[in-house]
């Protein structure tokens, strides 16, 4: 049978059958959803916590690629240093032959422009030192913290593989009987059926008519309303949370 047979069998299927087939539905994602709750928060936490050593192992790597730069810098002062000194001891050796006065005050002038250099260089070593210093309390202290988020990391990992060990099984079977009950629903029906379920904050899209009022919601059904849905010949919304209203789940069930 090609799709566009099977879709028009469905929606040729009497209003009844079709509420049986939706209740049947809500009942096996129902079912999931409780085992989504029994996981609770876990997943979520596992993601959070991944994204925080994620971050955090990130920043290490940042931290310890400043502190090589950094130490580079003072390398490369150090260096500039022993050019300073190399240069005045030449320039102070060349005072010693100097023919004249201007040529001895030109050097005097090269010596008191490299002690300068030297002492700039120093300073900039002084500050670079206090960098790395900082970055290295900076890095002890983010390595600590990662350590610590890998620790809580590998506890909720092993809580939640436990949990979903527990009842993986159960949800894969369900996860079938779920996309089978869908299959014998017309597409309109499922996907209005999805949408009210994704805005429902307990994820029911079908519910029934409790004591007069919507099982949903709890908002009262003009008796009218209830004759009509007791009846069964047409798809009726509560007005008040636009969820699927079924008759009376005894009656549901022992007409299914």
């Amino acid at each position: 049978m090609s799709t566009k047979a099977a879709e028009k069998n469905k929606q040729a299927l009497p209003v009844e059958e079709k509420l049986k087939a939706l209740f049947n539905l809500q009942k096996i994602d129902s079912t999931i959803d409780k085992i989504k709750i029994i996981r609770g928060e876990l997943p979520v936490e596992v993601k959070d916590l991944e994204d925080a050593v994620e971050d955090l192992e990130t920043k290490i790597e940042n931290l310890n690629h400043d502190v090589k730069g950094v130490e580079n810098e003072i390398t490369e002062k150090r260096y500039s240093i022993k050019d300073s000194q190399a240069l005045i001891s030449k320039y102070k050796e060349q005072q010693n032959n100097v023919r004249n006065n201007r040529e001895f005050d030109s050097l005097s002038k090269e010596i008191e422009y490299q002690e300068l250099e030297i002492q700039l260089s120093e300073k900039k070593i002084k500050e670079f030192q206090a960098q790395i210093e900082l970055k290295k309390e900076s890095l002890t202290f983010s390595e600590e913290a990662l350590k610590n988020k890998n620790a809580l990391l590998d506890s909720k990992k092993k809580e939640l593989e436990q949990i979903i060990k527990e009842t993986e099984k159960e949800e894969k079977e369900l996860l079938s009987k779920s996309e089978k009950a869908s299959k014998k629903i017309e597409q309109r029906l499922l996907d209005g059926y999805q949408r009210i379920r994704l805005n429902a904050k307990n994820g029911l899209a079908v519910v029934t008519v409790k004591r007069g009022a919507c099982g949903g919601c709890h908002s009262s059904i003009p008796p009218q309303r209830q004759l009509e849905i007791q009846a069964q010949k047409s798809i009726i919304f509560c007005e008040h949370c636009g969820r699927i209203l079924v008759d009376d789940l005894d009656n549901v069930t022992k007409k299914n």
